[in-house]
């Protein structure tokens, strides 16, 4: 009885190791390709043997940079880094405003604004397009940089419960102990909550700033200059010939990103499950 269990949990956790490494395999193929891709000497997909490259060079990385007279790649990423700054400072503090309303004062629309939001955020981004175009074309903001970050930062307080959760978890007997001692509505959030938010703060500047960094419809919609291209928008432009460059371009796009995560991880990780808590 004993050898049978012992054998069945050998097999099971067998299977659960084949299933995890297939699954493995199956996101890091994918990755593993755009990489090695990105090194081919001759840069074409035509020319691959198969799935790789048949030779390797560091060469599509320094036409990146230095090969801008049709494809002007550091002034797309400049461009994209330009917009996910703007976008994560506004949209951050509009976020954590609009989360601490909710959570800390009540208000007679509160609830049906809450309810509205969340109803709201349900729809899928790209259904407002047509709108967000006719409106970008009468204020002026086609081709203009500081149209996509307004566009960024004014959704970004739609996906507000997270972070209101968040705040609920703090206790209420610290506003009214400050109150108590004479602080004022401004004052309990900037020096009292906002320094116990660190957390959450760092998951939202964290999200505010991955959306507009990698998206491709908002950009493509309202950008028709080549030299107001972000980096998605870009590489999409280029020819078919150039899918080494286009590999490079992609690879060195996820490394700021990448960055970001492994050093706020954390953070982010504390911040999503306090604000799960009760959101």
């Amino acid at each position: 009885m004993i050898k049978s269990n012992s054998a069945g949990k050998i097999i099971d956790t067998t299977l659960t190791y084949v299933c995890l490494i297939a699954v493995a395999f199956i996101f890091f193929f994918p990755c593993l390709w755009i990489v090695l891709a990105s090194f081919s000497k001759s840069g074409s997909i035509y020319s691959f043997d198969g799935f790789f490259p048949t030779s390797y060079s560091i060469h599509t990385f320094k036409k990146l940079f230095t090969d801008t007279t049709m494809y002007n790649y550091p002034r797309w990423f400049l461009n994209t880094l330009f917009v996910a700054v703007g976008s994560c400072v506004l949209g951050t503090l509009l976020t954590i405003l609009t989360a601490y309303t909710m959570s800390r004062f009540d208000f007679k629309a509160r609830k049906p604004m809450m309810k509205s939001t969340m109803v709201l955020s349900m729809f899928p981004s790209f259904m407002g397009m047509t709108a967000i175009y006719i409106l970008m074309t009468q204020f002026g903001l086609i081709n203009q940089i500081w149209g996509l970050i307004l566009i960024y930062a004014a959704g970004a307080p739609m996906g507000y419960l997270t972070q209101k959760g968040f705040f609920d978890t703090i206790p209420k007997a610290i506003d009214e102990a400050a109150k108590i001692d004479g602080a004022n509505s401004a004052q309990i959030f900037w020096k009292i909550n906002l320094p116990l938010s660190k957390p959450i703060i760092v998951y939202t500047a964290l999200t505010s700033f991955t959306w507009p960094w990698s998206d491709f419809i908002l950009p493509k919609l309202l950008l028709k200059e080549k030299d107001l291209y972000t980096v998605a928008v870009g590489l999409m432009s280029l020819d078919e010939t150039e899918f080494a460059r286009f590999a490079a371009g992609s690879v060195f796009i996820a490394v700021p990103i990448v960055l970001l995560y492994f050093c706020l991880v954390k953070n982010m990780v504390n911040g999503i499950a306090e604000g799960a808590v009760k959101g």
